[in-house]
This record gives structure tokens, sequence and C-alpha cells, in this order.
């Protein structure tokens, strides 16, 4: 039978688990005179290629240090680090930039800047979209501020990750690879006695599509198939949402990984631009959860799968002990059976044990650090809707503002906070918000038409509030907010005052205006913000 000829642009013609799963390398401090010994770091962003099959040519990416995924910054907490992310990407974009996106047109085309996700951190330091910055410095965006990124890590153990996060540019910048891990260990975890060295995995779960010469293909306009006409007023022009037809992890398009029959962990990263997935285990065999995106749980939950929208990650426990010579496949339980991204990647249980695994699923991990709804000084109601652009382009907005109006969420620091997401838009939309880390209190359905034919005055209730499910009780910086609900989260404003961000993080929305401003206000210049907020409009 004539061996079918691999086109990187047709997954049908794509052999799948030949290609083993890397574990992305460790990034090494440099010794620098104005730093500490060991807490100074220089990551270079620069254009290389890079191997995602094995039957696939050399590809075209953007990488830190030309990697891709990026070497992974392990930190201490409470153990400052600095990091200079050096841009020496060309001048010229290899993906199709949208000129007519906010701050697009009049800037250089290729910028940067680099938010590290769920950091808490001074807002010089946070990666801001406005801080942008080109080769040499040569020209930099309004609130560039320091070529060193300082990160105090006063925060628990938790898997966080870094990537490009500039100005209606994101999409692109981290599709072409800009990102990576940064992980946070301290002293609980080093007592926990978790799966660690050769037995713990990051996994970077992305979705990527290519052209038959195995470049990356990223669409200069919206699909003809789509469910509703998409005006395209110019050519490139932003989509509206972004799926791949590959499942990429760690690099590689549906890799294998070969374990042994013992207890692995795995900080699993939805990267994706815009894709959802339900990961599960195809054995039916548990993921036993012991974090969320800002670290441990009270205790390890048991769930057969969990569900992650682009930003949001979870830290697991998979137990291969009782599947020796078995093959597991990690899939998108999302998809059926005929669809070719169901499969996500497959663990082989084929290699020898070394020894005895005396690793432990702890019965208890963190202490609890619940934040009560009765402590909140300011409730905020922030609404999702559909705009449309002055090309008649779809829009989603949030609050029903543009990133550059006035910033309307002012919280003074060391208050306590409840944010409302009202979706009155058709899809669900992962809101993340930058420094801080936050706990889902509930989701409430509500009757879309009354709400919005009452322009947002009257919000009927159509069922009671949904707790968060069990494998999103922790900790959290990024929340599924379901269209027709409201969405409920509570946060700490603490130790950092200045400029950040929240907004939506499907990429094409972020940068299509799905982003506003935060000013956190220290209280000794605040004019009591709360007053106004408790009744802050719909």
């Amino acid at each position: 039978m004539a061996k079918t000829k691999v086109n990187p642009k047709d997954p049908s013609t794509v052999p799948k688990f030949v290609t083993a799963l890397k574990k992305p390398s460790v990034a090494k401090p440099k010794p620098h005179p104005d730093y500490p010994s060991n807490s100074y770091f220089e990551i270079v962003m620069k254009e290389s290629l890079h191997r995602f099959h094995r039957d696939f040519p050399l590809t075209k990416i953007w990488g830190y240090d030309g990697l891709y995924p990026g070497p992974t910054i392990e930190a201490r907490k409470d153990k400052t680090i600095y990091v200079k992310y050096v841009n020496r990407l060309p001048k010229k974009h290899f993906l199709p930039v949208d000129r007519s996106l906010h701050g697009v047109g009049d800037s250089p085309e290729v910028r940067s800047v680099v938010h590290v996700h769920g950091a808490h951190v001074d807002w010089e330091s946070d990666g801001h979209p406005e801080a942008w910055y080109t080769q040499n410095y040569e020209y930099t965006g309004p609130k560039f501020r320091r070529k060193v990124h300082k990160y105090t890590n006063h925060q628990p153990a938790a898997t966080l990750w870094y990537h490009d996060h500039t100005m209606a540019m994101t999409r692109l910048n981290v599709y072409a690879g800009l990102t990576g891990f940064y992980l946070i260990r301290d002293a609980l975890e080093d007592r926990l006695n978790l799966p660690k060295g050769d037995y713990e995995y990051p996994l970077l779960i992305q979705d990527k599509s290519f052209n038959e010469d195995g470049s990356l293909f990223y669409p200069d306009r919206p699909p003809e198939n789509a469910p509703f006409p998409i005006p395209a007023p110019f050519i490139p022009t932003i989509v509206p949402f972004f799926n791949g037809d590959f499942m990429v992890v760690n690099g590689k398009v549906w890799p294998y990984l070969d374990v042994e029959p013992r207890k692995y962990r795995f900080r699993i990263l939805n990267g994706s631009n815009g894709s959802t997935y339900r990961i599960q285990l195809d054995n039916g065999a548990p993921f036993h959860l012991i974090g969320t995106d800002g670290g441990f749980l009270t205790a390890p939950v048991e769930v057969p799968s969990i569900d992650l929208m682009p930003a949001e990650r979870v830290d697991v426990i998979v137990d291969f002990s009782k599947f020796k010579k078995e093959n597991i496949k990690l899939i998108n339980a999302l998809l059926d059976e005929t669809d070719p991204k169901r499969d996500i990647m497959l663990f082989r249980v084929i290699k020898p044990l070394k020894g005895e695994d005396t690793s432990e699923i702890p019965a208890k991990l963190a202490e609890s650090m619940d934040l009560h709804e009765h402590h909140a000084q300011t409730v905020r109601k922030l609404p999702l809707s559909v705009g449309t652009d002055q090309y008649g382009r779809i829009m989603m907005m949030l609050d029903n503002k543009m990133f550059h109006e006035p910033c309307t969420e002012k919280p003074a620091l060391d208050s306590i906070e409840i944010w409302e997401f009202i979706n009155a838009t058709p899809i669900p939309h992962p809101i993340h918000i930058h420094l801080i880390q936050f706990q889902i209190l509930d989701r409430r359905p509500f009757n879309v038409d009354v709400y919005q034919n009452s322009n947002g005055e009257i919000l009927e209730f159509t069922g009671d509030p949904e707790p968060p499910l069990n494998f999103e009780k922790g900790w959290k910086d990024t929340v599924r907010a379901p269209s027709g609900m409201v969405t409920r989260v509570i946060m700490h404003w603490k130790e950092h005052a200045g400029n950040y961000i929240w907004h939506c993080h499907l990429l094409e929305h972020e940068d299509h205006d799905m982003m506003r401003p935060i000013k956190v206000v220290d209280a000794v210049s605040a004019h009591h913000p709360q007053e106004h907020d408790k009744s802050q409009r719909h």
C-alpha cells in the first residue's frame, strides 16, 4: 500500500504519536554586577526554526531564547528575581498584521512586552500592553518604564506563565511562539512529597494550523463558512476567533510521552488563542487535582475531566501504576471521535519502574485563606456585550467601553471587591484580571432579552446561583464567564498600586479592544472611591 505523503496543511495525512514530547529547558541566571548572585536572567526574543513534527520541515517561529516554548523560569517564594527580555525580533512580522487596531497603525510593526500571567507584581514590571518596546528600545510605548522586570514572588507556589502582551498584537506574537512557563516554588511544596524531577512535567497545550510548506498559518480574514457574515473591510483584517487544525503540546504536534507505572505531576496550561478543552484520559483514569491558577487547593480533588479556557491552568497528579504496558490518550472530550483534534497526546506506560515510587497524593495541601462576601466594600457590575467597530466588524466589549476610554475600575489598596461579569454575548469568555488571584463565588442565569431590552437596567435572574465547579474552587486569575450568566468573583487588592488591566483572554477579542484599564489607588490619595461604586450603573 502506498504511503500517504505528509501534508502539514491536512491533518488526515499526519501520523499521530510519532514525535516525542519534550520538557522545556530551565532558564539559568547570569552574573550581573548590579544584582544579587543567581537573581538576574536575560531572555532574548528572536526568530528561529522549530520542528513541530517528525515528518514536518523546520518552521519559522518567534521564541524566548529562540525556543518554543520558551525556557521555564523557576522562582522561589519571596526571593526576588530580575529578568531582562531582550528584543531581537525582526522589524517585519511574518503573520498578517491588521493596522486598523488600537495603537497599531501609528506604531512600529514589531513590538514586544512580556507579562507574567498570574504574578503579584509592581505595575511597571507587569507587562502593561502599552509598555512595549522595539529592538534596542529605539521606540517605546507610553507606559514603558523599565528594561529589567522585577519579580518579588511574594505569593504561594503556583503554575504561572509568561507571554507577549503587546497592545493589539498579542494574538500574533503568542501564536508565533512567544510563551513559556513561570513556576514559583515554596516551603510547603518542598514538604508535600509530590512527584518531582523526571516525574513532573509542565504541559503547554495550543492549537496551530500550517501551510503545505510547514510554515505557520494564521488567517488574514474571517472564514467564509462563519455562522454569521463578518465583513472584511480590508485584508489583512482581524478574525473574531481562531481554532487551529492540530493539537500541539510543548511545541510538538500530537506527541507521545513514555512514562513509568507510577505517579506523575502535570502542570497543564491552555495557551491557545481561542480554543477551549475538556481534558480527560481516555481510559477513565482520574486526575488528582492539587492546584489551580494561583496555587494549591486545601485538599486534592479527584476529577474525571477538567474544562480549560485559554490561560487557565491546573496542577494534577496522574497515577499510572495500574496501567503497565498500556497506551492512554489525553483527549479533548468536547469533540467527537471523528475530529482529529479530539486527541491531544499519548502516554505510553512502557518504561520500567526505576525504583519504588515514594511520592504521595497528600490528604492536605494548603491552609484555607478564603475571602468572605461580607468583607467586600465594593460590588462592580460589569457587562460583557457585543458591539461593532467603525468598519462594521463585530467586537466584544467590557462595560460597553473601548480600551482608551477613561478608567472606571479604581480599587483602593487593601480593599476587598466583588466583580460581577454579566455576559450578554452569545459565547463564554475567559476573563483575566491582572495583579490579583480571586475566588469564584457563583454563577447565576439571567434573562438576556429583558436585560438587553432595558439597556442593562433590569437584571432578572432565571435560576439559583451555581457554585464553582469542583476543578475551579481554588485561587484563580482567569474565570470562565458563560453566556447568559452573571459570574461573581471576589478579590483582595493588596501591596501594589498603579496601572493594571483586565481583559478577555480569547486573544482575538483582547486585541480588538476587549480590554480595560484598572488603576489601583493608594487609600491615602483615594477620595472614598467606594461611595459611587456600590451603585455603579449596569
